[in-house]
């Protein structure tokens, strides 16, 4: 085993809706053997989502108490709304055990991750083009059309922000989902 899979790797993967970054992140634990990040939020918790499995549900006091504590390496209110939060030492232990740890965030997130662990490796997904993501946010069918602009808005301003930010390591075009999954497969264990 060499030195870095003894201390194990932060990965950190960003994209815009639409693109395929959960199905890659899935498929990449699965093939190395990783674990996601579980985030801390103040959102209610709905019927079927497990504490300490899906989120770690907390109220806003013990939130804020976190910050305060520094007990995250990012953090971010949602919509003006719900808090969620990377727990610094759930990725920290994961990392002295020489596990891979994988955060699929936003740019924002990714920033602040990787001014706190400038070791994390982070990858940026891309879609083939912008006509592509708008086909994919469409037959996602989950959102109204004002819905889908907005997202798809927002996307196009991630994807600036991620080329001219220097956070991201790596970039990957999600054009064939397998060549994808093989292509971030192949950058994180060159990575290890």
């Amino acid at each position: 085993m060499s030195e870095r899979d003894k201390n194990g790797l932060l990965l950190v993967v960003s994209g815009p809706s639409g693109v395929g970054k959960t199905t890659i992140v899935h498929e990449v634990i699965r093939r190395l053997g990783g674990e996601f990040s579980v985030s801390a939020t103040t959102r209610e918790r709905s019927g079927r989502e497990r504490d300490g499995v899906d989120y770690h549900f907390v109220n806003e006091e013990t939130f804020q108490q976190w910050i305060n504590e520094g007990r995250f390496l990012e953090h971010a209110q949602v919509f003006g709304r719900s808090w969620y939060g990377t727990l610094r030492n759930q990725v920290e232990d994961a990392l002295a055990q020489g596990s891979l740890i994988v955060l699929d965030i936003d740019v924002q997130g990714a920033r602040d991750v990787k001014r706190a662990m400038p070791s994390a490796f982070s990858l940026f997904v891309l879609p083939p083009d912008e006509t592509a993501l708008l086909k994919r946010l469409h037959a996602r069918g989950r959102e109204d059309e004002a819905a889908i602009d907005r997202r798809f808005a927002e996307a196009k301003k991630e994807i600036e922000f991620a080329k001219t930010s220097g956070v991201y390591d790596a970039f990957v075009i999600n054009d064939d989902l397998e060549i994808a999954i093989d292509e971030v497969t192949d950058l994180v264990r060159a990575r290890r």
